[in-house]
C-alpha cells in the first residue's frame, strides 16, 4: 500500500472563517474581524478611522494607513468573520459529520483574541478557553486527533493599534504568553501545532498575515524577522512543556516553472522560487539564506540579526514541514506574448499545458508531485499537506443534493500525485487535510459561493439560508478514500 497504515487524514479549517461568533463569550476583535466582504470583482477592505474621526477603507494587499489610524468594527459595513458558518455554535454537529468520513485528523486554528482578547492581557478568558475545550473533546470523542494552528490570519487588533503589531519585538512576548497558556491547558489533548499559517505571505499581504497596516518593506521584513523569532521560540516552548508535542511550520507552497526555456526565465523562475524557500529555510535549517541576507542588504534594510538571534533560530527548527498547494504558476522575466496568471496571493504567467477553475487558479497535480519532492530533497523532514483544494460554484438541487463532480475530480487527480510521490519517489509524506472540508467565507474574497468543503453550508452571499449542513457526492467519495487509505479513489 502507497499511504503509512497511520496516515492522517482529515480537512481543514481557519477560525476566523468558520467560527463565527466574533464578539461572543468575551472574544475580542481580530485583524479578520475589520476586513469587509468583496467579491470576484469587488476588492476587500480594512476599514479604519483617523484623528479627525472619519472612517476610511484600504484595499487589504495594498494598505498603507497613516500614523492616527485606529483599526475597530465600524457601522454600515459587512465582516463575513462576524458570523461565517456559524462553527462556534455548531461545531459538535460538523465533528460527527467529519467522523462519519472517517477523519484521523482535523486542522483548525485557535482564534488568539478568544483567549487574549486584545492580545495585551496577563490572564486568559476562561471562556475562549473552555470553548476549546470542548471543541477538542468531541474531535477526541471520535478518534480524531487535533491539528492546531496558533495563528491563523487573526491577530489581536490590540495590539496593531498600540504598537503596530508584529512591527514591534514586544508582540513576540504577547505571542509566547499566549502559546504557553494554551499548551498548558491542553496538553494531552493537542500534540499537533502549527506556529503560523501561510507565514511566507506576509511581505504580500502584512495586515492579512500579522496585522501590520504598513507595505513599506523595512517595516515587514522586521514583522519576518519577529515572527519567525516567535516561532522558534514556541517550538522550544511547546516541547518543553510536553516533549511527546510535535510542531511544524506551514508555508503557502507555489510551484513555479519558467515559462520558456530562455536562460533569463530559468533565473526569474529560481527567485520565484525563492519566495518559498526563505522562511521555510529559517524555520527548517535554523537560519536566513544568504540570498535573502543579501536582498535585504539591496533594499538597505538592517534586521539586526544577533548572536543570540541566531541561536534561537538554531535551536527553534520544525519537526515537520506543511504547506498549501493549490497550483502553478510559470515565471518569466518578461513576456508580451503571454496572459497573466493569479492565485494563492500570487502572480505569473499562465502555463498553456494547464486547465484554469473558476477563479483563475491553474490546476496542476504533477505540479504538486513536483513540490513533495523539491520540499523533501531540501529539508529531509516529514511532510504534510494541510491546505489543498478547488474553488467550485455548487449547486443545491431542488432534493437537497449537490453534484460537486468537479471537486471530485481535483482531488482525484492530487491524491493520485501523492501515492506517486510516496511510492515512486520516496516521499516521507503525513498526512492530508483538504480545505475547507465544510464551506466556508472565502479568505480572498468573503464570499460564500466559492465553495470547496465536502460539506455545503446553507448561507448564501445575499445573506439568505439557515446553515443547514448537506452532504455533497464528495462527501461519500472522500470516506471511501479514507476507509481505503487512499488505494480506492473510484472510477
Amino acid at each position: 500500500m502507497s499511504f503509512p497504515k497511520d496516515f492522517l487524514w482529515g480537512g481543514a479549517v481557519a477560525a476566523n472563517q468558520y467560527e463565527g461568533g466574533w464578539n461572543a463569550g468575551g472574544k475580542g476583535v481580530s485583524s479578520a474581524d475589520v476586513v469587509t466582504r468583496g467579491s470576484r470583482t469587488t476588492p476587500r477592505y480594512v476599514t479604519y478611522k483617523t484623528a479627525d474621526g472619519k472612517i476610511h477603507k484600504d484595499e487589504l494587499f495594498t494598505l498603507d494607513a497613516p500614523e492616527d489610524a485606529v483599526f475597530g468594527v465600524f457601522e454600515g459595513f459587512d465582516y463575513p468573520s462576524h458570523e461565517a458558518v456559524d462553527g462556534y455554535h455548531r461545531f459538535k454537529e460538523d465533528i460527527a459529520l467529519f467522523a462519519e468520513m472517517g477523519f484521523k485528523t482535523f486542522r483548525l486554528s485557535i482564534n488568539w483574541t478568544r483567549i487574549f482578547p486584545t492580545g495585551l492581557e496577563e490572564e486568559p478568558n476562561e471562556e475562549g478557553l473552555r470553548f476549546y475545550d470542548e471543541l477538542f473533546d468531541e474531535c477526541l470523542k471520535y478518534g480524531i486527533k487535533p491539528l492546531v494552528t496558533l495563528s491563523h490570519y487573526e491577530t489581536p487588533i490590540g495590539l496593531s493599534n498600540e504598537w503596530g503589531s508584529w512591527v514591534d519585538p514586544r508582540t513576540i512576548d504577547a505571542y509566547l504568553h499566549y502559546v504557553e497558556v494554551v499548551a498548558e491547558r491542553y496538553k494531552g489533548k493537542v500534540e499537533y501545532w502549527l506556529t503560523f499559517n501561510e507565514i511566507n505571505t506576509l511581505e504580500h499581504g502584512g495586515f492579512m498575515g500579522a496585522g501590520v497596516p504598513s507595505t513599506d518593506p523595512k517595516k515587514l521584513a522586521m514583522a519576518t524577522k519577529h515572527q519567525l523569532l516567535a516561532s522558534a521560540e514556541a517550538v522550544k516552548l511547546l516541547h518543553e512543556i510536553d516533549p511527546r508535542n510535535q510542531v511544524g511550520n506551514m508555508i503557502a507552497f507555489m510551484a513555479y516553472y519558467p515559462l520558456t526555456c530562455n536562460p533569463e526565465d530559468i533565473m526569474a523562475c529560481w527567485q520565484e522560487m525563492n519566495t518559498n524557500w526563505f522562511y521555510c529555510d529559517v524555520q527548517a535549517r535554523g537560519y536566513y539564506p544568504a540570498f535573502k541576507l543579501k536582498e535585504y542588504e539591496r533594499e538597505g534594510i538592517d534586521i539586526h540579526l544577533s548572536e543570540e538571534e541566531k541561536k534561537v533560530l538554531k535551536e527553534g527548527t520544525v519537526d515537520f514541514i506543511s504547506f498549501s498547494y493549490y497550483m502553478s504558476n510559470c515565471a518569466a522575466k518578461q513576456s508580451d506574448a503571454a496572459e497573466t496568471s493569479i492565485g494563492n496571493m500570487s502572480l505569473g504567467f499562465k502555463n498553456p499545458y494547464l486547465k484554469a477553475s473558476d477563479w483563475g487558479w491553474q490546476i496542476d497535480p504533477m505540479g504538486l508531485r513536483y513540490s513533495l519532492n523539491i520540499l523533501y530533497d531540501r529539508y529531509q523532514k516529514p511532510l504534510m499537506i494541510v491546505e489543498n483544494g478547488v474553488g467550485t460554484q455548487d449547486v443545491l438541487e431542488e432534493d437537497g443534493s449537490i453534484h460537486d463532480q468537479a471537486h471530485i475530480e481535483y482531488l482525484w487527480d492530487h491524491i493520485k500525485a501523492m501515492k506517486e510521490a510516496i511510492e515512486i519517489d520516496g516521499v516521507d509524506l503525513i498526512g492530508y487535510t483538504p480545505w475547507g472540508c465544510i464551506d466556508l467565507v472565502s479568505a480572498s474574497t468573503g464570499e460564500m459561493h466559492k465553495r470547496y468543503g465536502f460539506i455545503y453550508v446553507d448561507y448564501q452571499d445575499d445573506g439568505t439560508g439557515k446553515g443547514a449542513r448537506l452532504k455533497k457526492d464528495s462527501f461519500d467519495w472522500y470516506k471511501q478514500v479514507i476507509a481505503s487509505n487512499g488505494e480506492d479513489l473510484g472510477e
